[in-house]
Parts: C-alpha cells; structure tokens; sequence
C-alpha cells in the first residue's frame, strides 16, 4: 500500500492486518514509542479540522517521531502548481496527509510525491475515519461480522464504510435518500453491492417505516452530517442545508427510533444534535461515539507505521 487513499485495491487481510496492529499499540503504547524515531509527517488542511490534526499530531509523536501542520491559505499551495509544491514537500519529509476538498487534488499529490500521501479527508472518501470505525466495532463486539447501518447522506464516509465493511464479513445497510453528487464513486458501490454484503435500503429511496423495522435488527446505528463542515455555516448554501433538513429529518437518530434496539450508536463528529441525532441520543451513547473519537489516533499510528515500513527506501534510493 504506497498510499493510503481508499481501500480499493486492499483485501480483508491487510485491513484486519491494520486494525490488529492498532489494538496491539493501544494496549501497549510504550513499545511502539520509538517505531517512527526521526520519520517526519507534513499535514496540510484546506479542510478544517479538530479530530484529524490532533490525532495525527498526537499518533506520530507518539511514535517517537515530528509533525509539521500547515493550513491551506497559510502555504503556496493555492499559487503555485500542485506538482511542484508537493514534490518540494516530500522531499523534506517521510509521509504527507492532506486533508483536501477535492479528491483530485489527493491524485495529484499521489502522483508527484516520492513519500506516502494519505488522504486525511476529501470529497470522496475518509479512510482514516473508517479505520477508527472498525477498531470502535471490532472493540466493542468483538468481531467484525456484524449488522451495521448507516442513516445519513451518501457522502465520502459512506463511501470508506462500503469500501471496507463488506470486505470482512460486515453486513452494511445504508438509509441515503439523499446523494452527496460529488461522492457518488459507481466503481466503489458496484464492488460493494457484488459483496453480498452491502443492501442499499430503498435503493437510495428508503422510508421511514422500512427503516424503523430493520434498526430493531441492528448492531451499530451510524450517522454524520447532513451538510458537508465546509458548508455548515456558509449562507451561499442556506437554501441547500434548508433542503437537506426537510427531507432529512424524519431518519433523525433519536431515542423515539432507537426504542428496543440494543445497537450501538455511533457518530464521526463533528455533532449537529438536533438535526442528523437528538441531544438525547447523542448523551445517552457518548462514551461510544468518544471511543470511536479517540480511535482515530490509535487507528493512525498503525496507518503510519504500515505505509513507512512498505516504503522504507530511503530517498536517496529513489
């Protein structure tokens, strides 16, 4: 795995192989408090962040090694050309993580660094988040093989789930009746669909009652915003978070619909309470949606480990 982009070309294998490796150094963390001693990681976000920049922060110091963090407005990135930028970047560093609003910005980078680029977060895909997301499912039942659903938008996370659940046994059913355009990957969810594993409830038309039934069933419920971060607060796209609200909000996760499931609940945050989960469903499953949260680091130091013992060649080999 060169880079950490999506899990297209990943099997079931080296993602419980990942997921293994950070369970293994979250119980043990002092031994692996040296494994990336003098690597450098450079991370750059045009995409705010909370989650992201403290976890990747904290995984490679944690590691024993140095990070240098960098905002979009604050680099030459949106001056010069991406292709020399990067090719600048990485060769002062081991490993690059962008958090970008365009995926084909993460391809580019991809093609012109001489390090790892992980895709911290684009419009398409969050494998970082994903890989948090089975470690919390993987620590709290035990076993991957589970019955998961995701209420929300076709988005980018979706997107990482189907790319990987399925591929270990997980049964992922997704409530999407809306679709976020520049998602939509029909590569990625024709692979998912073949899986067996994967049932898109309503076929991207779902009801509310349909849903009902099968949260009974359950043993994750997930959820993510409505409205990409980006554009939360930005009046220009007042009429479309209006419009998403609408007809979103009869699959809000609230107590009312989580009434005799035991599932677990889960959220990638940042939280919209009262709109994609109630204020009550959201306390009353905190510990859960923090552990995920908190996995996000864990989940890193075994990405980072992984790709820079893959692409250990020193640069002047290259």
């Amino acid at each position: 795995m060169e880079h950490f982009i999506n899990f297209k070309n990943t099997d079931a294998a080296a993602l419980k192989k990942i997921i293994d490796l950070a369970l293994e150094i979250k119980k043990n963390p002092a031994e692996y408090s040296s494994a990336l001693k003098d690597k450098k990681l450079y991370m750059l976000f045009q995409k705010t962040s909370t989650r992201t920049a403290l976890s990747f922060a904290f995984a490679m110091t944690g590691l024993g090694g140095e990070y240098f963090m960098q905002n979009w407005q604050d680099s030459n990135f949106g001056v010069g050309e991406m292709q020399d930028e990067i090719r600048y970047v990485s060769h002062n560093v081991d490993v690059i993580m962008a958090r970008m609003k365009d995926i084909k910005d993460i391809y580019q980078m991809a093609k012109y660094s001489t390090v790892p680029v992980i895709d911290g977060c684009s419009n398409m895909y969050h494998p970082c988040q994903s890989m948090a997301d089975l470690l919390t499912v993987k620590e709290k039942l035990g076993s991957f093989k589970v019955k998961f659903m995701y209420i929300g938008v076709r988005n980018n996370v979706l997107n990482s789930l189907m790319d990987s659940l399925p591929k270990l046994g997980g049964l992922l059913y997704a409530v999407t009746p809306i679709v976020n355009e520049p998602s939509k990957d029909e590569e990625l969810y024709s692979a998912a669909v073949k899986t067996g594993n994967f049932i898109d409830v309503g076929k991207g038309n779902p009801g509310v009652t349909e849903m009902k039934k099968l949260v009974k069933e359950m043993d994750v419920i997930y959820t993510d915003t409505w409205v990409d971060m980006e554009f939360i607060n930005d009046k220009k796209f007042e009429a479309l978070k209006n419009e998403r609200i609408a007809k979103m909000l009869p699959f809000q996760i609230n107590n009312e619909l989580l009434k005799g499931s035991k599932a677990i609940v889960m959220h990638d945050m940042p939280i919209h309470a009262g709109y994609e989960i109630s204020r009550e469903a959201v306390e009353g499953h905190m510990p859960t949606i923090l552990q995920q949260a908190e996995n996000r680091k864990w989940a890193q130091m075994a990405v980072l480990i992984t790709l820079l013992s893959k692409n250990s060649i020193s640069k002047s080999q290259k």
